[in-house]
Order: structure tokens, then C-alpha cells, then sequence
């Protein structure tokens, strides 16, 4: 039988994620046995026409160019999984969708009249139906083989749905926060980096972006218990993943006068 179709694809992002891809080494020369990698620029310039039997993109829909060529992505696939904070939640760069895009151009390009692009900086669910969503800034290596093996296997990825704080607890860190009033994002936090900053005595970032109904207002306070002010809260709240719905409800209330 023919080996299933790989397809990993690029929009608006840092290529982070699909370098994660290629951090698999010996696993990705595994996987390469098993499935046929038609379509990965950052590994090959050799190119298979679809369809694909599992995609994943990288990178958020910034222009209308992008939103032409993700349904023609999705048209192609079998199976579609987002990576990576941009793709899941508009990234870094939704940070645009609370202020007007024009004078940033205006401010960065010397010729802003050739830019092209959209107002906001947006996740690819927002355009096109997506079967699973792998978070991170980048993604963890391991998470994605097991979301691989999963949809190659026919079931859905054994991916947890819990907070940064269970990984603390599972490796039997101290709690940065209660112990030693660092601020830290780990309860609002989706889990998959292993507490990679907790176990260094640094607060959580929120790389992998918030929990499913994450109590942000709550974390707030104890954040102002830790020394934090409202703006330096807010701007916690506002990197990789602003665009998520839950932060991104919270931010624009907060900018609302």
C-alpha cells in the first residue's frame, strides 16, 4: 500500500515550529519510513501533489493572499492540524488587532503604500475547519509525534487538557509563586513545555497559551499580590498567544477607556 501523504505548511509565523519539526532527528528518519513527506519546503524543495493525508500548518492568516491559499490547503487534506501559538491563536503579531495596522506600517515601511495586508492577525480555525490544535511557542517535539502517530493511527491524540501547575506537580517542583512571589502564568497555562520555566525558578510565560475556561481575573490579583501593576499584568497577558479568545477579550477590555 502507499504510504500516507505528509503535508507541512508556512504562513505569517517564525518557522519555529516546523524547526521543531526537523528537532525530531532520529524520530523524523522513523517517520519518514512510515509516511511519504510530499510537501515541506523547510526540509525539501521536492514537491508531491496532494491530496495530503495529514497536514500541518504553521503561522497565522495575515493577508487575503493567505486566506485564498489555506482553503486551498484545507481542500487538500484528509486531515488538518494546527502548530504553534500563530496558528492556533494569531500569534505575536495579533497584537495588531487592537491597534490600527496603517500606522504601523506607516511607522516600519518606507513605502507602506505596497504593503498588503489584513487588518488582524488571525488563527487558522477562524477561516477554515481544523481537527486538532497543538499549542506552543515553539511546539513540543513530543507532542507533535504523539499527534502524528495518533491521526496516522486512526485516534484522537492522548494530548492533556490541564494547567502548567500539573507538571509542576508531577516533577515535584516548588510552586515560583506561593513560595517565592515570582509571578508566573502556570495556572491559566495549557500544559505540553513540561514546566521548562518553573523548574528553573521562573514564572511561566504562557507559551502554550490559556487553559479551556482559564480564571485569569483570579491569577490578576495574585499577580498584584507578587508586586505586579496593572499594566505590567496586562502586558503579561499580551505576547505569543493575545489572540486567544480568552485573552483577547481580556485585553480589549482592558484598553477600552
Amino acid at each position: 500500500m502507499d504510504r500516507p501523504k505528509l503535508a507541512v505548511w508556512k504562513f505569517a509565523s517564525c518557522d519555529g515550529c516546523q524547526l521543531s519539526v526537523l528537532d525530531c532527528e532520529d524520530e523524523l528518519l522513523a517517520l519518514s519510513g512510515a509516511v511519504q513527506i510530499a510537501h515541506f519546503l523547510e526540509l525539501s524543495s521536492a514537491v508531491d501533489d496532494g491530496p495530503y493525508d495529514l497536514s500541518l500548518v504553521e503561522g497565522s492568516i495575515t493577508t487575503a493572499a493567505d486566506v485564498t491559499r489555506i482553503h486551498r490547503v484545507r481542500e487538500q487534506s484528509r486531515t488538518l492540524v494546527t502548530i504553534g501559538a500563530c496558528a492556533t491563536a494569531g500569534g505575536i503579531q495579533a497584537l495588531r488587532n487592537f491597534a490600527d495596522v496603517a500606522e504601523f506600517t506607516s511607522m516600519v515601511y518606507a513605502h507602506p503604500e505596497y504593503i498588503e495586508t489584513l487588518a488582524t492577525s488571525t488563527a487558522i480555525a477562524a477561516h477554515v475547519p481544523v481537527d486538532f490544535e497543538l499549542r506552543g511557542c515553539p511546539i513540543d517535539r513530543r507532542q507533535l509525534l504523539e499527534v502524528i502517530t495518533a491521526f496516522l493511527a486512526g485516534r484522537r491524540p492522548n494530548i492533556p487538557n490541564t494547567s502548567v501547575c500539573t507538571e509542576c506537580k508531577r516533577r515535584g517542583l516548588t510552586c515560583v509563586m506561593v513560595a517565592d512571589g515570582t509571578p508566573c502564568l502556570g495556572p491559566v497555562t495549557h500544559s505540553g513545555c513540561g514546566a521548562l520555566c518553573p523548574a528553573q525558578s521562573r514564572g511561566c510565560y504562557g507559551c502554550f497559551g490559556p487553559t479551556t475556561d482559564p480564571n485569569i481575573a483570579s491569577l490578576a490579583g495574585w499577580l498584584r499580590t507578587c508586586g505586579m501593576s496593572d499594566e505590567d499584568i496586562d502586558r503579561a497577558f499580551a505576547t505569543f498567544n493575545v489572540g486567544a479568545p480568552a485573552l483577547a477579550e481580556r485585553h480589549r477590555r482592558e484598553r477600552t477607556p
